[in-house]
């Protein structure tokens, strides 16, 4: 598994908690304030506490969401009710703008983040408490001062739904890179199944012609005959097993939003241009990559194969290749100050392969577009043979990406 996106949604959450703390402080400070200043009036103590509510609620953790923001709505709504018709205000308040301010708050973040069968009971819920603050004091004011809430409220409607527009179109690119990712694995394996069945087919026509022959064959012979055609089927069987396993990933269908596949347009020109990126996409051997790496000169790449490393399974092979170029690709889109790339292929433990590609750049330099997908795809190959993918700075400097894949030595 990647972790990559682990660290990122680490860094994710560690601005979230200290953009909470901050705002925590600055609101707390403010109520502090405004309690100071009405200390002496008892509706107005309430006012402050129905504000502190509203921020406790902007503030609530991602569990909590949902009930803290029915809990701020309901409590604004009954604490304008109360005010309305049994308290006479006679001047404003402090917490006031803290209350509204949190409620906005609470809005965008229940529209950007809320089911979508709760999403519409929410919204009305605390708009309406939004709108209502002004009934405090009187119908006038909740007629002056309604348009310009509605406009706050439009306002942070539109900054959820943005927002959640957004995660969504990423997490349907992200299923995209995922699913094209497995269908190309899943053409790699298929050139791979043909081959094993057409050596399969090859030996038992060796052995049927021998039989014909009439010629006396011996029994070292014949074991060694049907021991290729056993290790041959095995191949396919399991080679067939992945490349069943990934069409079946890719072609899920009924997705829900944000995790929908590709448009069928997309899947019709994969199919139409299959027969040209049949050339391109890597053999099931390291052929290619010595080429790949010694065609990579700026900056100059470097390629260590150990020599315990043996012929590896064709889909591990053709893997590695899919990890060094992308790796490679990346180098020269975001670290065009790099003086060297290092590429090392080597067995680890457990009769593993790593393939590792190491920089020494400070992503200093030209910024090439980037679709923010390839290391996803990538991660979603690697997983689907059983291995792991990491991804991220050196403590020394630079950047590297480390794959682990399990293959057995071919003898």
């Amino acid at each position: 598994m990647s972790d990559t996106g682990t660290g990122l949604d680490r860094v994710h959450s560690v601005g979230g908690c200290l953009m909470r703390i901050a705002y925590g402080g600055f609101a707390s400070l403010y109520l502090l304030a405004g309690l100071i200043a009405v200390h002496h009036e008892l509706p107005q103590i309430w006012l402050i506490a129905f504000a502190a509510a509203a921020n406790a609620a902007a503030l609530a953790p991602g569990r909590w969401r949902i009930r803290a923001a029915v809990g701020a709505g309901a409590l604004s709504l009954l604490g304008t009710f109360y005010v309305s018709t049994a308290v006479d205000l006679h001047h404003s308040n402090p917490g006031v703008f803290a209350e509204i301010g949190g409620l906005l708050i609470v809005i965008a973040r229940v529209v950007w983040k809320a089911p979508r069968d709760r999403l519409v009971p929410l919204a009305v819920l605390l708009g309406a408490a939004v709108l209502a603050v002004p009934l405090r004091w009187s119908p006038v004011a909740a007629l002056v001062f309604t348009a310009p809430l509605g406009i706050t409220v439009a306002v942070a409607l539109g900054v959820g739904l943005y927002l959640r527009a957004v995660d969504a179109r990423r997490a349907r690119s992200l299923a995209a890179a995922r699913r094209d990712e497995r269908l190309e694995l899943a053409r790699d394996l298929h050139d791979f199944v043909a081959h094993h069945v057409t050596g399969i087919v090859v030996q038992a026509q060796a052995a049927r012609f021998a039989a014909r022959s009439g010629a006396a064959q011996s029994p070292e012979r014949l074991d060694t005959m049907f021991a290729g055609i056993e290790k041959a089927g095995t191949e396919a069987l399991t080679s067939m097993r992945q490349m069943v396993g990934l069409l079946r990933d890719a072609q899920h269908t009924g997705a829900a939003d944000g995790e929908a596949f590709g448009a069928t347009g997309t899947t019709a020109g994969t199919a139409g241009g299959a027969a040209g990126e049949a050339a391109t996409r890597p053999v099931g051997d390291l052929g290619r990559l010595r080429d790949l790496v010694a065609g990579f000169a700026d900056p100059p790449a470097t390629l260590a194969l150990a020599p315990d490393l043996g012929p590896l399974p064709p889909e591990v092979a053709a893997s590695v290749h899919r990890v060094v170029q992308e790796s490679l690709t990346n180098v020269r889109k975001h670290a065009a100050d790099a003086a060297s790339v290092r590429v090392a292929v080597a067995r680890a433990a457990g009769g593993s392969v790593e393939v590792s590609v190491r920089d020494d750049g400070q992503g200093r330099g030209r910024r090439l577009p980037s679709s923010g997908f390839g290391l996803a795809g990538l991660s979603e190959r690697v997983d689907a043979l059983g291995g792991r993918l990491r991804a991220g700075p050196r403590p020394e400097g630079g950047w590297e990406v480390v794959a682990l894949l399990p293959a057995a030595a071919k003898e």
